[in-house]
Parts: C-alpha cells; structure tokens; sequence
C-alpha cells in the first residue's frame, strides 16, 4: 500500500477541477498536443488571441494623435506638427510664420538667421549676405564656422546704420553714420552724409595747393643754382605729382554721390 501511494499524484486533476468548479480539461492525443502547455486556462474574453509558434505578429497600427513627431519652433517656440513633413528640410511655423530647420543643410551650404528672424541659407564659404526682405535689406556679417550642428543658427551681432544709397536709391545698412560705403546692389562707392566726402575733399585741396606752393617756391629759389645738381629736378617733379595727386583726390570727393541716412532730412 505504502508503494502505490509512492505512485499516485500528489494531486488529482479530477478532484481539483471539481473542487474549482470548473470541467476537466479534455483529454487529448499525444499527437495533437500543443508544444506549449496551456495549464488548462482559456485565454480571456475579449483579449487578443495567443501568438503560436510560427504565426507572425499582428501588422503595426500607428499610434493616435498623441504619438505625431513634433519639433519647436526656433522662433516663438511654438509645437510644429512633422507629419508628412519629414522630407522637407525647413518646416513653416503657422504661428510666426517663420521657417525652422530640422535637418542639416545641403552639402556646401549653411543656414543663417537674420535679426529680423528670416532664415536663409548660403554658401558654406560666405562671410557677408544680405536679407532678402523689403523692409530690412540687412548686410550680415557672418563669423562662425560653417559646420554647424543640427538646427543650428547663424545670427548675426552686426549692427549700424541704415542708408539710402545715392546711385541706385537701394536702402542698405553701413557700418557708421559717417564713412565711404559700397552699395551691395549696383557696386558703387558713396558718402555717407554730406559732411564727411566735403571734409575729406577740403583736407585734400589744402594739402595739394600746399605742395604746389613748395614746388614752385622750390623752382623759383633754385632756378639759379649749379644745374649739375641732378637731384634738385627729382624735387620738383615730387612736389609737383604729390600736388596734382591731392587735388585729383579733391575733386574726387567734392563730385562725389552721397548716400543719406533713412528718415535724415539732408
């Protein structure tokens, strides 16, 4: 009796099934038995069905509204929605409209943004561009290097005057209030202000009429000397050239055109 106690099952799936008040599970072939064992519970109600050995997952449904790539915008800060926009290297606020990057500009290319938030993009090589809008026409001065990481922005601390220039009345922005500036559109140098190509083209005149007046006085003095003095000829001629190149300069300044501050009166 001991032995055949040995032998049994410490429990009896018969008195445990009753005992749960569940039915037995059916009894089937060894054939047909499944390599995994189910341990008799059904799977429950209303749930996905159990992956089998050799069944593929089900397919990939995309997550609801909340999981949509979004990204910052550089400029207000506001969430832009990247879906169906990944292609794209600049995405379009709808709030600022300004443009924002998000991804590495092309091969030989970088992006910079002006301070008035436009976003442009350039040649990796170039140290000045000017912005494209109407109402700003900035010259920027570019200083960082041209490999930028991602999403990284150019903006430029270049600040001075805004001039209208006086050949092609394009608006432009200078460096100071008073100096010789190059238009970025047709090329052309011009004054800054009145004063400064007037001041300049007085300093020259007044230098040049000097040097003529020493030449002449030099003439004059050593018109009677020994004239093997081959080197008193050389002083002539320098003062005569340095003269005529001052007043050359002169008349270049007093004729030239000058570009007025936007909003000054002269």
């Amino acid at each position: 009796m001991a032995g055949e106690n040995e032998n049994e099952p410490l429990i009896n799936v018969q008195e445990d099934s009753s005992e749960r008040g569940t039915p037995p599970p059916p009894s089937l072939p060894a054939a047909q038995l499944p390599s995994i064992p189910t341990e008799g519970f059904p799977p429950p109600m209303g749930g996905p069905p159990p992956i089998m050995p050799g069944e593929q997952p089900p397919p990939y449904s995309a997550m609801p509204a909340g999981g949509m790539p979004m990204i910052n915008c550089r400029v207000c800060q506001s969430m832009i929605n990247l879906e169906g926009k990944l292609h794209q290297h600049v995405v379009k606020c709808s709030v600022c409209q300004e443009a924002t990057p998000i991804k590495e500009a092309p091969v030989g290319k970088k992006y910079v943004r002006c301070p008035c938030n436009c976003l442009l993009i350039c040649k990796a090589t170039s140290r000045r561009i000017a912005c494209p809008r109407q109402n700003c026409k900035r010259i920027i001065t570019l200083n960082s290097p041209a490999n930028l990481p991602l999403g990284t922005t150019v903006v430029s601390t270049f600040s001075g005057c805004r001039a209208v220039c006086g050949h092609c009345n394009e608006t432009f922005t200078c460096p100071r209030s008073s100096c010789l500036v190059r238009c970025p559109y047709c090329r052309k140098v011009s004054s800054v202000g009145a004063a400064y190509a007037r001041n300049r083209s007085l300093i020259y005149a007044i230098v040049g009429f000097l040097f003529l007046v020493a030449g002449v006085a030099v003439t004059v003095g050593t018109v009677v000397a020994d004239a093997s003095t081959g080197g008193i000829y050389f002083i002539w001629i320098g003062a005569y050239v340095v003269g005529l190149l001052n007043l050359i300069r002169a008349m270049y300044y007093a004729t030239m055109k000058v570009s007025h501050l936007e909003g000054s009166q002269e």
